[in-house]
């Protein structure tokens, strides 16, 4: 349940900006004289870039939380 509100906001972060960056380096790539073209492979690779990581990072802190020892919490407070 924790991962899906996260990854739910992710994806609707990646909606937004993906077509406003390609807009920006689509104007900017114009202004070489040697141009090329971005196709859609790359804003899709970079969503699941960061889905991935967006997955392990929330896995990594659910992992440390369930093992960490209560009472060393309770005595630093």
């Amino acid at each position: 349940m924790l991962s899906g509100d996260f990854l739910v906001l992710v994806i609707v972060s990646g909606l937004i900006a993906s077509p406003i960056a390609f807009y920006f380096l689509h104007s900017w790539l114009e202004k070489y004289d040697y141009r090329i073209t971005i196709g859609p492979a790359v804003f899709v690779l970079t969503a699941l870039a960061a889905l991935v990581i967006t997955l392990v990072t929330i896995s990594w802190q659910a992992i440390r939380a369930a093992t960490a020892n209560p009472v060393k919490s309770l005595r630093t407070e």
